[in-house]
């Protein structure tokens, strides 16, 4: 991906598939979870600051074309891992009383700043990435479609059909 005679930049290094990066963002994420509940009685900062690390890492991990499933990547990651601890161990992310429904939306509530965090630089990174390849003359890794002066669509976008807010066809 880079050019001759230069090695590669950390924003170039994505090659691997996308449902190789969601299979490793979630071994990555139970591990997490594992980790943090051998060192504390419950889901706690451990496991906030590596969901945001995994995260991270999945959007450089990723090939570009690739890049919408990671950029949806981790809310489900947080609500696969919060599921399973809500139905198997209810008391690691709320009280103990507490049914498998409550718990998933406790954990949802306490871990929030990771998610957001964790989201928010998965998205960066990935616009960081479409940004160079875009200057580096590779092409955009993301196709955003894009309207002539007419109104109609330019090369290489998709054709619209027909709606209340387009032009109808002549």
């Amino acid at each position: 991906m880079s050019s001759p005679g230069r090695a590669p930049t950390l924003w170039e290094e994505g090659t691997t598939p996308g449902a190789a990066v969601v299979a490793l963002g979630l071994t990555l994420t139970l591990t997490a979870v594992a980790l943090d509940l051998v060192l504390s009685p419950g889901l706690g900062w451990v496991y906030d600051v590596a969901f945001v690390l995994v995260c991270t890492a999945c959007a450089l991990l990723v090939r570009p074309r690739d890049f919408f499933t990671v950029g949806v990547l981790p809310p489900p990651l947080m609500l696969t891992a919060l599921v399973l601890l809500g139905a198997t161990s209810p008391g690691s992310v709320a009280r103990e009383d507490d049914g498998a429904v409550q718990a998933v939306f406790s954990g949802l509530a306490d871990h929030a700043l990771a998610l957001v965090l964790g989201y928010a630089l998965a998205l960066v990174v990935l616009v960081v990435r479409d940004r160079f390849a875009r200057a580096h003359g590779r092409g955009a890794a993301i196709a955003w479609p894009t309207r002539s002066a007419t109104g109609r669509p330019s090369r290489g976008a998709a054709p619209r059909a027909p709606g209340p807010t387009s032009p109808r066809p002549s």
